[in-house]
């Protein structure tokens, strides 16, 4: 299936909310650039009059401007070289591509290469999923990745000791590349195309991680809850600090409660405990 990819000329400081925005009409990958944001979706479910209602909302005092092309599927490893630097996180945990040496002195070395798939570590909503996984006992534990993108999320579960890594996303490409990743470092994860529904007969797990969006998080959560044990951990981002209430609330519902979260330019990841 060809994407289309939307080039959208845009000032600096509209980049993270036109991803969320257009996130949650199924756009799954971004691309920042000097003139702004390119954007991608599959041509299915590409809807211009969409894309101009979330722009029309910042284009009063931004006369925002947009181009539309159709491309095809193709390896995206020469775009993200070009832009892809390595990054620390935490002192102790590095994420890099293939090409960069790698780094001396860290815990946990993650190797990415992306293609088209989200989750380099270098959105916010990635390095704060990273520092919370860091702070969180994966020992001998059960984990799921909803949403998984490049599967760095789950491959650090694997190096921070997790039993089993099951990792999930509803594209048929990025399953493939969180495969890839994973062979990659060394990790047995079991990588599955679908959504929360392929692992509905699963026995609990201790450990789910979902860095998605505001809109599936609160559909999904009571998912959440019946796929964690009692006293798991569910750990999410993909939200903005004025979500925090209601993705909170909505947990509140299915017997999961706050603990802590973090935050960086308003996005937000919030560690959560099932209640036993």
């Amino acid at each position: 299936m060809n994407f289309i990819e939307v080039t959208i000329y845009s000032p600096e400081e509209l980049n993270d909310i036109l991803t969320a925005e257009l996130g949650q009409i199924g756009y799954d990958t971004f691309m920042e650039t000097e003139e702004g944001l390119n954007a991608y979706i599959t041509e299915d479910i590409f809807s211009e009059e969409d894309l101009k209602v979330v722009l029309e909302k910042y284009s009063v005092e931004n006369s925002l401007t947009y181009a539309i092309q159709e491309i095809e599927k193709k390896n995206w490893n020469e775009e993200w070289e070009k832009n892809f630097e390595p990054l620390l996180i935490a002192n102790i945990c590095s994420v890099r591509a293939s090409f960069h040496p790698k780094p001396d002195h860290v815990a946990y070395d993650i190797v990415i290469n992306p293609k088209m798939s989200f989750g380099t570590g270098h959105h916010e909503t990635t390095s704060l999923m990273i520092e919370n996984q860091l702070e969180v006992d994966h020992a001998g534990k059960r984990v799921l990745d909803m949403g998984c993108g490049t599967g760095i999320l789950a491959i650090l579960a694997y190096k921070l000791g997790a039993s089993e890594v099951v990792a999930v996303d509803i594209e048929d490409w990025t399953v493939e590349n969180a495969r890839e990743n994973a062979e990659l470092n060394n990790c047995q994860v079991d990588v599955r195309l679908g959504d929360v529904g392929v692992v509905g007969q699963e026995q609990p797990f201790d450990i789910v991680l979902a860095n998605i969006n505001r809109n599936v998080l609160l559909a999904d959560m009571q998912e959440y809850s019946k796929l964690l044990k009692a006293g798991g951990t569910l750990i999410m981002s993909g939200f903005y600090t004025e979500d925090l209430d209601a993705i909170n609330n909505q947990a509140l519902l299915y017997n999961i409660t706050y603990n802590i979260n973090r935050v960086k330019n308003n996005w937000t990841s919030v560690i959560l405990k099932k209640n036993t």
